[in-house]
């Protein structure tokens, strides 16, 4: 492959990522359906199932050696990365419940690439270029619209709180995905992605732990929900992940996140078909901007150069 053409398949492989998360929330409803979890208990069984996975793996392919070097060598980083893949979950989940979905999807999805946009500018110490700030704008509209659309209207009773855990959430994403971009540089995927769903595990059992204290379940016998946590460990979680640090070889972190946009899409057009929900004319007008941001994407997209991880 040539250098563009690397690049290009790296922004494939986090499309890809983008679209596995978006079929997450329609799982994680048909779960709670025949299971009545609380989403941050589903959230930390998804953690868990997917670290066992690859932890089987790794035994299978004799590459935990791998995983063991990369904690040795940057074990900052990779605590931090895991960590903010955690904290993402968390404060998004909290914020939908104090704000509703529109609102957390916006302000979380939509801060995250803005930031990294302007790490980018810092990091190469010149203005971004016209063609990325209206691509980030093409795909912030996109992902209002499909937002307002096919996520809930309605206002959480505490939209306050919600706003801030959605600001922490989209932070917490983008620090992660800033973070883990170098070590990608570095590690394979599967032994980085092990490495940070291990800690991101550990950040998040507690969580679920505490949540299923509650009215929730720990636990469930029912065929469908464990075959949903099964999808939502080993394809959205231990796959997903995956394709976006293999993507992160080649790609930038804003690039990557704003591809990453296609989730909000899948989300709204799996209800579409699925569960009958009207995506509206809205929703469609946003799902062609976000494609059309992303294809922007691909005609920009060049490999830049990343220094080595502290």
């Amino acid at each position: 492959m040539t250098s563009r053409s690397e690049a290009r398949w790296g922004l494939v492989q986090v499309c890809l990522a983008g679209v596995l998360w978006g079929t997450g929330g329609l799982v994680v409803q048909l779960v709670r359906e025949h299971e009545p979890m609380s989403v941050l208990t589903i959230s930390a069984w998804r953690m868990l199932l997917a670290a066992l996975a690859l932890f089987a793996v790794m035994l299978l392919a004799r590459q935990l050696g791998a995983v063991r070097a990369l904690v040795r060598s940057h074990p900052g980083r990779a605590v931090a990365v895991g960590t903010g893949t955690a904290l993402y979950q968390a404060c998004y989940f909290g914020s939908v419940v104090a704000t509703g979905v529109t609102v957390s999807t916006v302000v979380s999805l939509g801060i995250a690439p803005v930031l990294l946009t302007v790490a980018d500018a810092v990091r190469s110490r010149r203005r971004p270029r016209t063609t990325r700030l209206l691509v980030l704008t093409v795909a912030l509209l996109g992902l209002v619209l499909v937002s307002a659309t096919s996520g809930s209207g309605e206002t959480g009773p505490h939209p306050t709180l919600g706003v801030l855990l959605a600001l922490a959430s989209g932070t917490a994403y983008a620090v992660a995905t800033e973070l883990g971009r170098p070590l990608a540089q570095v590690a394979g995927p599967l032994a980085l992605t092990t490495t940070t769903t291990t800690v991101g595990t550990l950040v998040l059992l507690p969580f679920g732990l505490l949540a299923a204290g509650g009215d929730g379940r720990l636990v469930t016998t029912d065929p469908v929900a464990v075959i949903g946590l099964l999808y939502l460990g080993l394809v959205t979680m231990a796959l997903a992940y995956g394709l976006l640090y293999a993507g992160l070889r080649t790609t930038t972190g804003s690039s990557a996140v704003i591809a990453t946009l296609l989730e909000p899409v899948t989300a709204a057009v799996a209800a579409a078909l699925v569960l009958d929900e009207r995506l509206g004319a809205a929703g469609v007008v946003g799902t062609l901007l976000i494609l059309a941001a992303v294809a922007g994407l691909g005609d920009e997209e060049e490999p830049v150069a990343v220094p080595p991880p502290a």
